[in-house]
C-alpha cells in the first residue's frame, strides 16, 4: 500500500483509506464516517476492523439543549469520554458529573448511564469503546425505517448488542 497525505484518509472505507507506511492514519476533527443515529452527530474515528477488534473511537457532537440516549447500560463494552468542547452532564451509576474541556470520565460496563447537553453551546466528546462493535449498533439504529421510531424494534436492536434500557418505573 502506498502512503498519501494523511488528511485524505477516511475511516469506514478501508479500500480508500490512505495510511502511513506503518498502517496508521490521521483524521482531522469532525472527519470520519458519519452515522446518523440517536439525534447526535456521531463520527466514527476508528472501528474494530482498524484496531483488531480492540476498541472503537467516536467523536460525538451534542447540540445545545439536547438530551442523549435515555438511561441504559452496556453488558459488553466499557466506555470513556473526553470532553473536547462545551460541557456535558453525565449521570453514571447514581452520580452526576459535569464534563468540561479536557475532562475524562470512565463509564464501565454494567453501570447505568445517560448524558445530555442542557447548555447554550454545542458539546463535543471523544468516546473510546472497548472492545469494538458499538459502530455496528449505531449503524443498525441508523438503518431503521424513517419516520416515528418503533420502540419495540429499538429495544430488539439494543438487546442484539447487549445494551439494556433502564427507564424509571413510571416511564416503562
Amino acid at each position: 500500500m502506498t502512503a498519501d497525505t494523511p488528511a485524505t484518509c477516511r475511516c469506514g472505507d478501508l479500500k480508500e483509506t490512505t495510511r502511513t507506511l506503518g498502517g496508521g492514519y490521521m483524521l482531522p476533527s469532525r472527519q470520519g464516517q458519519a452515522i446518523a443515529a440517536i439525534g447526535l452527530g456521531i463520527t466514527v474515528k476508528t472501528d474494530g476492523a482498524s484496531t483488531r477488534e480492540a476498541y472503537s473511537m467516536f467523536e460525538y457532537t451534542v447540540p445545545a439543549k439536547t438530551d442523549g440516549p435515555p438511561p441504559h447500560l452496556h453488558t459488553r463494552e466499557d466506555e470513556s469520554f473526553i470532553c473536547l468542547a462545551g460541557r456535558l452532564d453525565v449521570h453514571l451509576g447514581g452520580e452526576d458529573f459535569v464534563l468540561e474541556h479536557g475532562d475524562y470520565l470512565y463509564l464501565p460496563r454494567d453501570v447505568v448511564h445517560a448524558f445530555r447537553n442542557p447548555y447554550q453551546e454545542e458539546s463535543r466528546v471523544i468516546s473510546v469503546v472497548s472492545p469494538a462493535g458499538l459502530e455496528a449498533y449505531y449503524q443498525a439504529l441508523a438503518d431503521m425505517p424513517p419516520g416515528p421510531k418503533d420502540i419495540s424494534l429499538m429495544k430488539k436492536i439494543m438487546a442484539d448488542f447487549g445494551i439494556e434500557l433502564q427507564l424509571p418505573p413510571e416511564v416503562r
